[in-house]
């Protein structure tokens, strides 16, 4: 790409056509953002394929030209090294810069993870978010300490999720990111 918008510029200098290089320059760019579009959607679809992902871990991920940056929290590091290998057979992705954490081992982490988990979906509000193949709350623990990841459909249920994580056993505190769903308009 490049190649061509170089050869672009060269043209509209010598034939003194500075409206075709603008042209080009916005079609280069649209090409590059259609491109990211749809590296977003197949490294979206790479990683929800992956099947060892739970709701215990975390990964998001970030488009730049053909790089892909992962970002986020695992229990295990051979998600990290799936997620890696998955992305590295998306068609475009020519980097993958890995940012994602593995999580410390810890059985007291481990407890915590479960019982957040059960206050979470044996609540009636929230029980619709575990009947999810890729539930959207996604369960975050490092030393006791736990953030709640993921989309929820209303503030209700976001500060459900807050309270019941919050009441237990064990937990030093809770850091809230869930995000509430944008209404759609029809």
């Amino acid at each position: 790409m490049k190649k061509a918008l170089n050869l672009v510029l060269a043209a509209a200098l010598v034939f003194g056509t500075a409206s075709a290089f603008a042209s080009s320059t916005a079609d280069n760019s649209g090409s590059n953002a259609r491109l990211e579009q749809r590296l977003y959607k197949e490294v979206h679809h790479a990683l929800a394929m992956i099947p060892d992902v739970t709701i215990f871990d975390n990964l998001a991920y970030s488009v730049n030209g053909s790089t892909v940056t992962l970002y986020g929290q695992v229990r295990d590091a051979f998600v990290d090294e799936e997620a890696k290998a998955a992305l590295k057979h998306v068609e475009g992705v020519d980097q993958v810069v890995d940012k994602v954490e593995v999580l410390p081992a810890s059985f007291n982490d481990d407890r915590i993870r479960q019982q957040v988990a059960f206050a979470l979906f044996r609540d009636a509000r929230l029980s619709r978010y575990a009947m999810d193949p890729l539930p959207p709350i996604r369960i975050i623990v490092k030393n006791g300490h736990v953030d709640l990841e993921g989309v929820v459909a209303t503030k209700a249920d976001k500060d459900d999720a807050f309270i019941r994580a919050n009441g237990v056993s064990g937990v030093f505190s809770v850091e809230n990111h869930l995000q509430v769903e944008q209404p759609k308009h029809g």
